[in-house]
C-alpha cells in the first residue's frame, strides 16, 4: 500500500512538472534568451556567436572551468566555421545527423530531448550548442575539471593490499572497480539524486550472482529519495535504512576498491556517489562489519587469531567500564581478595562512587578523541597522546580518580580502536554508556539484561531483507567457516547464504 502511494505520488509529481517544460524553438534568439533566462546572471557561463560555414548562425554555451575550452575550440568551433558544408535543403534531422556524424570529432556526442536535459548538461561540464532554424540541442561531453588524485585510503589503515583508493570524481571511481573485475556481468547503472544539486551516482552489480529482486528493491529506495542537495553518501545510508532508530549501521562503507570487489562477488549491491570517495555496500550482516579484507591476504592461523581477537576487542569496547562499575560497587566478593585489597588501596581518597568515576574518564576521553579528530592533523595527535597523558596522570595525583579506572578506560579505548568498521565502533561506544548506567542500577543483572536486550534487538534486524545475525541466527554452520575464524582459503567454496545469490558456489573443489 505505501509503495502504491510513492508511485502514484511521482507519477503526479511527473504529470505536474511536465506542464512547466520549456518548449524548443527554431529561433535561435529566442532559445539564447530563454537559455541565459534560465542561467541568470552568472559570469561564469561563456556563450561564443559564431556562423555556420560563414552562412548559419549559431551559440555555443560552456561553463568556465568545467569544460575544456582547448577542445572546444579545436574540436568543435574550428570544425563547424571552416569544414562545415551545408547544402541546400537539409532538414533540420539531416543538419543534426551531418554535424554529428562527419563535423565535430568528439566521442560523446548527443541529441538533448528536452530544454532540461539541456541545461543539466550545461551546468556538468558539458558543452551546448544552439543552431538558428533547428528546434534540437546539442550537447559534447567536454567536461574536465580539477580532482584529487588517487591516494591511500585515509579512513581505513592497510598493513597489506593494494594502496590505491576512491576519490571523489564518478568515473574514476567506477574505473578502478573495473580494472580489478573484468567480468562482462559487472554491471554498472547511472542515474541522479537532488532536485537542485543533481548529483550522479551509480549502481554497480555482478549480474549472474547478485539476485534481482536485491537490484530492484536498492534501484526503488534510491528512488524514493526527496531532497535538494546530496552532497555525501552518508545522506542516502540514512534514507534507505530500514531501522532508522537503530545504532547499527545497515549499509557499509569503505575507500577501498579491493573490498568492494570482494562484496561485489559476494552477491552485494554497491552505491557509488559523485563527490565523495566512500561507497556504500548493502546488504551488510554484523560479521560483515567484523572482517577486514586483509584477513584473505594472510595465512588462516593469522587471521583467525586476529578476527577472534576483534570479537574479544568487541566485548571489552562495550562491557569492560560496566564490569569494573558492577564488581567494585555491587559484587565486590567476586574479585579475587589480592586483587581486591588493591583495588581499594588505590580508591582510598577518591570522592566519588564508580559510577561517576567511570563516565567522567570515558566522557574526557571521547571530547579527547572528538577534539583529535577535529584539529589539525599534526596538533591533534598531539592533543591526542599529551592531553591524556596529562590529564590521567593529573586526575590520579589530584585523587578524582582511582589508577585502576584509568586502566580501564585506555583498555576499553584501545579495543574500540580494534573494530574494522569505523560507524561499528561508534555505535559500540554508545552502548558503553547505557552498559555502565545498567550496572551502575542493578550491576551484573543490569549487563546481562543490556546484553539480550541488544540481542533481541539483533536477531529482528535486518538489512535490505537479509537477517543481521546471519550465520548466528538464523544458524548456518556451513558458514562459520568464515566467521569468527578464517578457515583455508581451499575449503571455503560457497558463498555467503546472505545475501541471497543466483550462483552459491564460490568455485568447485
Amino acid at each position: 500500500m505505501y509503495r502504491r502511494l510513492l508511485r502514484r505520488l511521482n507519477e503526479q509529481k511527473v504529470r505536474k512538472n511536465d506542464e512547466y517544460k520549456i518548449k524548443l524553438s527554431k529561433d535561435l534568439g529566442s532559445m539564447v534568451e530563454t537559455i541565459n533566462n534560465t542561467v541568470g546572471e552568472s559570469d561564469d557561463i561563456v556563450q561564443r556567436d559564431f556562423k555556420i560555414n560563414s552562412r548559419l548562425k549559431a551559440s555555443l554555451f560552456f561553463v568556465d572551468g568545467l569544460a575544456f575550452d582547448s577542445g572546444i575550440e579545436d574540436r568543435i568551433i574550428r570544425p563547424l566555421i571552416y569544414f562545415a558544408k551545408i547544402e541546400e535543403g537539409y532538414t533540420p534531422k539531416q543538419m543534426v545527423e551531418y554535424i554529428l556524424t562527419e563535423v565535430v570529432t568528439f566521442i560523446e556526442v548527443k541529441e538533448a530531448s528536452t530544454f532540461d536535459e539541456a541545461i543539466l548538461g550545461l551546468m556538468s561540464g558539458e558543452t551546448l550548442l544552439v543552431i538558428d532554424g533547428i528546434d534540437k540541442l546539442i550537447l559534447f561531453d567536454t567536461r574536465q575539471f580539477e580532482h584529487r588524485g588517487i591516494e591511500e585510503p585515509q579512513s581505513e589503515v592497510i598493513v597489506r593490499g593494494p594502496r590505491d583508493g576512491f576519490n571523489e570524481v564518478l568515473h574514476t571511481n567506477v574505473m578502478l572497480i573495473r580494472r580489478r573485475l573484468r567480468d562482462p556481468n559487472l554491471t554498472v547503472q547511472f542515474g541522479q539524486l537532488g532536485r537542485r544539486s543533481k548529483t550522479d551516482f551509480a549502481i554497480v552489480y555482478l549480474k549472474g550472482i547478485t539476485n534481482q529482486d536485491l537490484v530492484e528493491e536498492v534501484r526503488y529506495r534510491l528512488s524514493c529519495i526527496d531532497l535538494d542537495l546530496l552532497s555525501e553518501t552518508g545522506v542516502i545510508e540514512q534514507y534507505i535504512e530500514e531501522n532508522v532508530l537503530s545504532p547499527f549501521p545497515q549499509v557499509l562503507r569503505t575507500e577501498r576498491p579491493d573490498k568492494t570487489i570482494d562484496a561485489l562477488t559476494s552477491g552485494k549491491v554497491i552505491i557509488v556517489v559523485d563527490g565523495t570517495p566512500f561507497v556504500l555496500m548493502t546488504p551488510v550482516t554484523f560479521s560483515d562489519l567484523m572482517k577486514s579484507t586483509e584477513d584473505n591476504y594472510d595465512r588462516w592461523q593469522i587471521s583467525s587469531f586476529i578476527r577472534l581477537l576483534r570479537y574479544f576487542a568487541a566485548f571489552m569496547a562495550v562491557f569492560l567500564p560496566g564490569l569494573y562499575i558492577a564488581m567494585v560497587s555491587y559484587h565486590q566478593g567476586m574479585i579475587p581478595t589480592v586483587f581486591a585489597l588493591s583495588i581499594a588501596g588505590t580508591r582510598e581518597g577518591v570522592p566519588f562512587p564508580g559510577f561517576i568515576e567511570a563516565f567522567l574518564m570515558e566522557l574526557t576521553f571521547e571530547l579527547l578523541r572528538e577534539a583529535g579528530i577535529r584539529l589539525p592533523r599534526p596538533i591533534g595527535q598531539t592533543i591526542g597522546i599529551v592531553g591524556g597523558l596529562v590529564i590521567g596522570d593529573a586526575a590520579v595525583r589530584a585523587g578524582i580518580v582511582s589508577p585502576v579506572m584509568v586502566i580501564v578506560v585506555a583498555i576499553t579505548a584501545i579495543a574500540s580502536f580494534s573494530i574494522p568498521a569505523y560507524n561499528v565502533s561508534i555505535t559500540f561506544r554508545l552502548l558503553r554508556f547505557g552498559v555502565m548506567i545498567a550496572s551502575a542500577i542493578f550491576g551484573l543483572f543490569g549487563i546481562v539484561i543490556v546484553y539480550i536486550l541488544v540481542n533481541i534487538h539483533l536477531v529482528g534486524l535486518r538489512s535490505f531483507g537479509s537477517y543481521y545475525t546471519t550465520p548466528f541466527a538464523p544458524y548456518k554452520f556451513g558458514e562459520w567457516l568464515d566467521l569468527m575464524i578464517r578457515a583455508p582459503l581451499v575449503l571455503m567454496k560457497n558463498r555467503p547464504s546472505e545475501p541471497r545469490m543466483l550462483d552459491e558456489k564460490r568455485k568447485d573443489i
